[in-house]
């Protein structure tokens, strides 16, 4: 038995799988192939802590949506930006995720550096 934790749709899920070695049954996948079962029990939801680092979001905080490197920042303290306006780039599995405004306002403080990694959840923009 593995032990997993799940995240779908924000809700965090630990899923207990149990993996069949070689001399376990097996079904036929439909093009006919021999495959392994696999049974896998989920429990309910189960509330997690934020990750380290991450603090608790405030009004006017745009938090990072997931863990990765800070690849540029697109805005400047002081500068009043549209909502939707794109904040910041994150590299994550050589993908670029972009970070935009919530709202319309004022970017107040940058919290974090081209270069820096960082942590899902973690305040990367306050805003006014």
């Amino acid at each position: 038995m593995k032990k997993l934790r799940v995240t779908v749709d924000g809700q965090v899920y630990e899923v207990l799988v149990e993996i069949l070695d070689e001399s376990g049954p097996t079904t036929r996948s439909p093009s006919g192939s021999p495959g392994h079962v696999a049974s896998a029990h989920v429990s309910a939801p189960t509330v997690t802590a934020a990750p380290t680092g991450a603090g608790h979001a405030a009004a006017g905080d745009v938090p990072s949506p997931l863990a990765g490197k800070v690849v540029s920042i697109d805005v400047q303290p002081g500068q009043h930006v549209e909502a939707n306006a794109q904040l910041l780039t994150l590299e994550a599995m050589k993908m670029n995720t972009y970070v935009f405004a919530p709202t319309a306002g004022t970017v107040k403080e940058i919290l974090a550096h081209p270069g820096d990694a960082v942590e899902e959840g973690q305040v990367l923009v306050k805003m006014s």
